[in-house]
This record gives C-alpha cells, structure tokens and sequence, in this order.
C-alpha cells in the first residue's frame, strides 16, 4: 500500500527535473559556470590591479596608462578606428582562409603519395624553425605596400603549421583501423574520408589554431613595415607619438580580431568532432 504513493511521488519528482526551470537550474550549477567565471573573474582582479597601480603611482601614467583611460581612448576613437580593425581583420581572415585551404590540400596529397611526401615533408618541417618574419621585406618588395603583400605573407606564416599538421595527423592514423578497411575492401577515398580524416582531426585543428595565430602575426608585421593602414599602423603611429593608451587600445582591438578567429576555430572543431563522434576523434580504435 505504501508503493504507489512512493512510485506516484518518484515520477513527480522525475517530470520535474526534466522541466526547463531544472535544467537551467543545473545549468547555472558553480561547474556549469567554473569554465567561464574563473577567467572573467581573473580578467576582473588584474585589471583592477592595474588601475589601481596606476593611480596610486601617477607618474607611470606615460608609461603605462591606466584600464579607464583604455577604454575612454575607444569609445572617443572608435570611429576612427574601426576602419582600421577591419582591415586588419579582413586580411587576417583571407590570409586564413586561404592557408587553411591550401595547406590541407597539400597535406592531404602528401599522406597520399610516398614520393611526395620525402620529397615535401622535410621541408615542411624545415620552414617551421625558419624565422620567416624576417622575410617581410621581402614580400614588400615582391608584392608592394599595398594589402596584397600583407595579405601573402599571412598565408605565407599560416600556411606551413597547417600543412605540416595535416600530413602529419593523416600519417598517424592507427594501422589496424587501415588493415579493417582492407579487409572489408574500402576503397583509397572511402578509407581517406571515414578513417584517416576521423584520426586526423585533432591534428588538423592544432594546425589551424596555430595557423591562425601566425596570420594574425603576418598581418600586423606586414602593417608595421607597410605603415599604411591596419592595428599594427596604429601601433607604430602610437609608439612613435609615446601614446601609451593608444597603442593598448590598438592592442585590445587586435585581442577582439584574434579571439573572434580563435573562437571561429573552436566551432569548426566542435561541429567537426559531433560529425565524426567525439569518442572516435579522440581515442579511436582500443
């Protein structure tokens, strides 16, 4: 006699934890918020940090100006600065792209070909240890001062880490999963596309991410040598003038370009991982 009202209570209690009020309730749990409010709250005690630094000791204000004095600089400026943000951005994400494209293209060709790849891999692999910064000038020369230049040489920074992370994930694809695939006669592309891509994910999006960073660094080298338009013209112009808040503006601005991208990356990824299932991406065969 006692059971039902029991089993009539556990279904309540059931049905309501399925309600959306619950699961926003669990959502808003300290481990559901931890990921995000330790960083924010980390971001919040430096930069208070920071502002009281500066207006207990003023005379670093030349130096090093304070948050408040940051942010009165961009809203005041931000007119003035958005084309130059947009430029940057622009060729910070065609750069990207275009690397991103290229370099899987040709690390995929290399895992295909054992030729191509003794022949292309060590040089991959060579370019990455190249200060290849050093080479700006260069492409000033080539391609001139105008954005092309500084748009080539994004992709040009880009463009190896991906590719060499590309060849590199696909070569490392675990060899009793390509043995399955023999033994139920998979054909070159179905193995390419259901297994060696799967296994190569992870390589692959560390290859963007940091290809991402490397483009965003080949635009702004490119706009302090061309010293035309972009963050890294506002940057130079700011550091020559010894406007310290101008120039942390700039680079608050270049943090916005570089999380969007980053942030970008991360979703690719995610979507990626869900297509192929997470559990397989990550461990594969056991």
């Amino acid at each position: 006699m006692t059971i039902l009202p029991f089993a009539a209570d556990s279904s309540v209690a059931a049905a309501a934890a399925g309600t959306p009020a619950a699961r926003a309730g669990r959502w808003l749990r300290w481990p559901a918020l931890r990921p995000v409010l330790l960083p924010l709250s980390f971001a919040a005690a430096w930069l208070g940090a920071w502002q009281w630094g500066v207006d207990r000791f003023p005379q670093t204000r030349s130096l090093l100006a304070s948050p408040s004095e940051i942010g009165a600089i961009l809203g005041e400026n931000m007119p003035l600065l958005f084309p130059h943000l947009a430029s940057t951005a622009r060729e910070t994400v065609m750069g990207f792209a275009l690397a991103a494209v290229i370099g899987m293209l040709l690390g995929a060709a290399i895992t295909q070909s054992r030729r191509l790849e003794q022949a292309l891999f060590p040089h991959l692999v060579l370019f990455q240890i190249v200060p290849k910064i050093a080479l700006a000038p260069l492409f000033v020369i080539w391609f001139g001062v105008g954005s092309e230049s500084r748009l080539i040489f994004a992709l040009f920074l880009s463009f190896f880490p991906i590719a060499a992370a590309t060849a590199g994930g696909l070569a490392r694809t675990k060899p009793e999963a390509l043995r399955l695939c023999a033994a139920l006669t998979a054909s070159s592309w179905r193995t390419f596309i259901s297994v060696r891509v799967p296994f190569a994910i992870p390589s692959i999006f560390a290859g963007l991410k940091m290809g991402m960073t490397m483009a965003l660094i080949g635009t702004i080298v490119g706009e302090f040598v061309t010293g035309q338009q972009g963050l890294g013209y506002i940057i130079m112009f700011a550091a020559a003038s010894a406007d310290s808040a101008l120039t942390f503006a700039a680079l608050a601005l270049l943090c916005v370009v570089g999380l969007a991208v980053y942030g970008a990356v991360v979703v690719a990824e995610t979507v990626a991982q869900r297509w192929y299932g997470a559990p397989f991406v990550t461990e594969g065969f056991n």
